[in-house]
């Protein structure tokens, strides 16, 4: 089988279960309902229950939950690529902490700021991750030779513990409303009320897969190293430098948009690559696509499992990716 064939193969294989799980997950809660009668346009609409549970309720948490796993595991990859660490995640360079900071800073202050329909703690996530990138890329560029990813990593783990201590003691002075707001936040969730804050977050995560897309062929060479990847013609400096920000990017509108939502980036490429192998051309899509399908079962557990009660998706994902990365850890000692 030819390379471009199994690409496609592998890609429509995973997309047929990515969409299977997205049109699913909408009909399952506590209240069970019919995608027919959903779909019905001689009901009328304030009459047509079905419709607007699947189209207020869930339709709206189900994109989000496959918009944000697709962008979590696809940084995921490119980061395992760059940094040549099989056990790097979108969280590890610090973008996440800086989102966390950012959006417990605006419930702390209280802020009302609204723009075009998104409200503060987003766009708040979202600057937070972005001075986090800035702050992370200047110190790995300091040296002007290029882009290190020693000192990138450095900086993302230190800069990760120093924002979070900074999320501590600004919880510490936020009277117990706020901090629990926060907190319930920072464990994660796909609780979206509107289509708005989906489509605002649309843009930047197809520029960052737009850039990955471009990259799948490099991330093949610099996962073997930068000097063969040099051998071959690749900008090792430009290369490393799309990758980062793009990833960083991806993460930030991810994490603005569902929250810090963690070992997504690590559980989904690691498990894609035990069934694909490690072509970057194949790993890269196979990873988004089951990434969004995974991120979605894992939020349809979160409000089922303990219905009426709902747990935050974070919560989920971490008591499943906690005994994954040890087993990991294991494995590669």
């Amino acid at each position: 089988m030819s390379i471009r064939r199994r690409i496609a193969t592998v890609v429509v294989a995973f997309a047929v279960f990515a969409i299977a799980v997205m049109i699913w997950a909408p009909t399952v809660g506590s209240t069970p309902i019919s995608l027919a009668r959903a779909f019905d346009r001689s009901i009328p609409w304030d009459d047509n229950v079905d419709a607007q549970i699947f189209f207020v309720a869930r339709l709206p948490r189900v994109l989000a939950g496959g918009l944000v796993g697709a962008t979590l595991a696809a940084a995921g990859v490119v980061l395992q690529a760059l940094l040549r660490n099989p056990l790097a995640t979108p969280f590890t360079l610090g973008v996440s902490a800086g989102a966390s900071l950012g959006a417990m800073l605006a419930v702390s202050a209280r802020l009302e700021l609204s723009v075009l329909g998104i409200t503060s703690i987003p766009l708040a996530s979202f600057a937070g991750s972005l001075i986090a990138t800035a702050i992370v890329y200047a110190l790995a560029s300091s040296q002007r030779r290029g882009l290190s990813t020693n000192v990138l990593l450095l900086a993302g783990v230190t800069l990760n513990a120093f924002f979070s201590a900074v999320i501590l003691f600004v919880q510490y002075l936020a009277d117990f409303a706020e901090a629990l707001r926060a907190i319930r936040w920072m464990m994660g969730g796909l609780d979206v009320a509107s289509y708005v804050p989906i489509i605002a977050a649309i843009p930047f995560i197809v520029v960052s897969f737009g850039a990955f897309a471009m990259m799948t062929r490099t991330l093949n060479l610099l996962s073997v190293g930068t000097e063969a990847a040099a051998s071959r013609g690749v900008d090792i400096v430009g290369a490393q430098r799309l990758a980062f920000i793009s990833a960083s990017l991806a993460t930030g509108a991810a994490v603005s948009l569902g929250g810090p939502i963690g070992f997504i980036g690590i559980i989904v490429p690691h498990l894609v690559r035990l069934i694909v192998g490690s072509d970057h051309r194949i790993v890269l899509p196979a990873s988004a696509l089951f990434g969004a399908a995974f991120l979605v079962l894992c939020d349809l557990a979160a409000r089922t499992v303990m219905s009426p009660l709902e747990i935050p998706v974070g919560v989920v994902t971490a008591l499943i990716g906690g005994p994954f990365f040890l087993w990991l850890l294991v494995k590669r000692s």
